[in-house]
């Protein structure tokens, strides 16, 4: 009897042990699921919280009629460099020579096509499918656009990019209503067809980026880069007019202020020594093939006129089999005109 009461104190203590160990294993298994809840929590948490700071960041960023500024300066960039290579390809093929398109001194950047190009997808973006009203808009917001590019560039820089006098229904030789037909048919592809496809291009660069932060700074140093050019080119320019009207004794208005800033900046040795290292007469020439004033009489007068030096970088053939110098006149009359 004492045996068997032994044996049954032993197997229910080992059952409280058993009993036990199984309550003990119960409560370190749901310490476990709940620490581990606990981290799945916190890292869903961490991420709803990464996914809304990333998505107040985006709502912080500045907006014009509902684009982004960061593709808003994407699409300047992209349409300046395809610009530069139409104006390229369009200079070969009508020419015969391979001459430079480009609005700064340096990058292959034609700007007008990026600032036409901006302008009418941001009044125009909305109106994707409806090719009437992207029509007209590109007829009227390409020719003020044109018309405000050729003033300012009169007003600021005293350069003549084009002349439409010669050609019906001009107004002041800014724009014409062959070309302004032009924009309206520019319009409709552009953002009906060649767009969309930019935007799929953006999204891809995006995505080759590692954050939505590194890419914002490549857009911004492009775009400081571009600044600091265009800032460069119309000094350059400015600088360059000046000294070729002074030096050939061109007859313009406000000569005499012409020549006391003549004086004034190739007075100072220092700032007349970079002027003629970085922008000298080849450099512009090169750079800006048609460079031209209009003098007291009204007659268009050009820069590389007085000057040896080829304004094209190569010829790639001869037009009619014209020979250089009848090319050298055609082309200066295409381009006055």
């Amino acid at each position: 009897m004492k045996k068997e009461n032994l044996d049954i104190k032993e197997n229910a203590n080992e059952n409280k042990n058993s009993i036990e160990s199984n309550k003990n294993e119960n409560i370190n298994k749901k310490d476990y699921k709940n620490k581990d809840n606990n981290n799945d929590i916190a890292s869903s948490e961490n991420e709803n919280n990464d996914k809304v700071e990333t998505n107040k960041s985006r709502k912080k960023s500045f907006t014009i009629i509902g684009i982004s500024i960061w593709r808003i300066l994407a699409y300047f960039i992209i349409y300046s460099v395809a610009g530069y290579i139409i104006e390229t390809i369009y200079g070969i093929i009508t020419k015969g020579v391979w001459e430079s398109r480009q609005s700064f001194l340096y990058g292959p950047f034609c700007g007008i096509y990026g600032l036409g190009a901006v302008i009418m997808i941001l009044f125009l973006h909305k109106y994707q499918k409806k090719y009437n009203a992207l029509f007209i808009g590109g007829f009227i917001i390409g020719s003020i656009t044109e018309y405000l590019v050729s003033l300012f560039g009169e007003m600021i820089l005293g350069v003549k990019w084009w002349d439409y006098s010669g050609m019906p229904l001009n107004i002041n030789g800014r724009i014409c209503v062959y070309f302004s037909v032009f924009w309206g048919f520019l319009g409709i592809y552009l953002i009906a067809s060649l767009n969309p496809k930019v935007d799929r291009l953006i999204n891809w660069v995006k995505n080759k980026f590692k954050t939505y932060r590194s890419l914002k700074a490549f857009i911004i140093t492009v775009t400081v880069l571009l600044l600091l050019d265009c800032i460069a080119t119309g000094f350059a320019i400015e600088y360059f007019l000046v000294r070729m009207i002074v030096k050939n004794d061109i007859d313009v208005n406000n000569k005499e202020a012409v020549v006391e800033q003549y004086n004034k900046i190739y007075g100072n040795e220092k700032l007349s020594d970079f002027i003629y290292k970085f922008w000298g007469d080849k450099k512009m020439i090169k750079t800006f093939p048609n460079l031209k004033v209009k003098d007291t009489q009204g007659n268009i007068v050009y820069m590389d006129s007085f000057l040896d030096i080829q304004p094209y970088y190569m010829k790639v053939h001869d037009k009619n089999n014209k020979n250089s110098s009848e090319v050298e006149e055609e082309i200066r009359g295409e381009s006055q005109n």
